[in-house]
């Protein structure tokens, strides 16, 4: 087809949609199912944790049972079933149990980004992230012209002190701030327990509500649990969850916790984009997750997860003894982030990865302001064991020869 052809209807689109969310997002879902390289590029849960025959004799006994709840539309918040399910959940991981109305369940946590930004940015407004951060985020919040401001991370997660330099600087005042305190994406790392008042504290001083995303919390590889945002400071917190990571990707299954006006009005939005999250995920959810199978899940994910993150450091510290060259010592979650010397390039550098049969993500996609260009995200979640010490071994090969250069 002529790239006249293609572009024929761009000119009409909405302004909003051109800014530049970039296609990096798309680009790392491509990969999601090839087998051809060694990637170290998605974080994505390996299928080895799945459900499988019990999804079977979980579906048959929900169509038996002759309740067209399952296969029927939803109230936009949520099953009634479900959500006491969640409530309970909640209770027990996070030791709050939210309210009624102070939890909604959504199509994950991608569109949970999504309707907090139809709900509160208007074009210029401001919203405070990590550096890095999530690329969906960066993505969700750009398409809503939102202005965003990076804070930088190190080994104790975000640092509340340049937070509250960056906001004493007079730029404006942010709506939110998006933060991922529990093994980041990309950067792995987990907001210190000190760390988390003192960020609940300059939240509500400057009346910013904090969107915690916690995707990865449930998968530390050892007994420490940090309180949540959420269960610290409910009137101040919108807690955002997927069951992608501890359930299955295909279920597009989240939740919304937060203030109960809060969560009325990601309802409301949510009425005019899919009105309603998928029933029948919904209640297999919910019988899998009452019969202790999500528990279950969890326990084997750990330690798969905790396995290859122990691989990744161990071919890291053979593969990797070079000057100015450091990764991040994850305690649970998917990923290690590098940082490299300034003089590569890690965009190019994923370019001649990609030649020698490796992939990985450049860390530029994770700057909402700019940065990256001598960091990358290493993957280590969908990696087979043995697996991982070759391809790290081609990176070390392929670094090596750029810093020569």
């Amino acid at each position: 087809m002529a790239q006249r052809e293609i572009q024929r209807w761009s000119a009409s689109f909405a302004g909003r949609t051109k800014a530049d969310v970039g296609e990096g997002l798309a680009s790392i879902l491509a990969l999601a199912n090839a087998t051809d390289f060694i990637s170290f590029s998605g974080g994505f849960p390996d299928p080895s944790t799945f459900p499988s025959n019990i999804l079977v004799d979980l579906l048959r006994e929900l169509v038996d049972s002759g309740d067209p709840s399952a296969l029927q539309y939803a109230p936009t918040e949520g099953l009634p079933g479900p959500r006491a399910f969640m409530r309970d959940r909640l209770a027990r991981l996070d030791g709050r149990e939210p309210a009624d109305a102070e939890l909604m369940i959504t199509s994950g946590a991608i569109e949970a980004l999504e309707l907090l930004g139809k709900s509160f940015l208007d074009p210029g407004d401001q919203v405070i992230v990590e550096a890095p951060t999530y690329l969906g985020a960066i993505m969700a919040f750009r398409s809503f012209e939102a202005q965003m401001a990076g804070v930088p991370v190190d080994d104790d997660g975000l640092n509340v002190e340049a937070l509250e330099g960056q906001l004493s600087s007079g730029r404006g005042a942010p709506k939110l701030l998006y933060t991922i305190p529990d093994y980041q994406n990309p950067a792995g790392v987990s907001l210190a327990e000190e760390r988390r008042s003192a960020l609940i504290e300059v939240a509500r001083r400057r009346g910013i509500l904090i969107v915690e995303d916690v995707a990865y919390r449930e998968l530390g590889f050892d007994d420490t649990r940090l309180p949540s945002l959420w269960s610290m400071a409910p009137d101040t917190v919108v807690q955002i969850g997927t069951f992608s990571k501890t359930f299955f990707p295909g279920v597009r299954l989240g939740w919304a916790a937060g203030p109960a006006d809060v969560v009325a009005q990601l309802v409301r939005a949510k009425q005019n984009t899919d009105q309603c999250a998928g029933a029948l995920g919904q209640r297999l959810l919910e019988e899998y997750g009452r019969r202790g199978g999500l528990d279950d899940q969890a326990v084997r994910a750990r330690q798969l997860y905790g396995r290859r993150c122990r691989l990744l450091m161990e071919a890291l510290d053979e593969h990797m003894p070079l000057t100015g060259v450091t990764w991040t010592r994850p305690r649970g979650g998917f990923f290690s982030w590098l940082t490299v010397p300034d003089q590569m390039d890690t965009v190019e550098l994923a370019g001649q990865a990609m030649a020698e049969g490796v992939a990985f993500v450049p860390g530029a996609p994770f700057f909402a302001d700019g940065g990256g260009r001598s960091q990358l995200r290493l993957a280590f979640s969908r990696v087979d064991d043995e697996l991982i010490d070759e391809g790290v071994r081609r990176l070390g090969v392929l670094f090596r020869s750029a810093l020569e250069r």
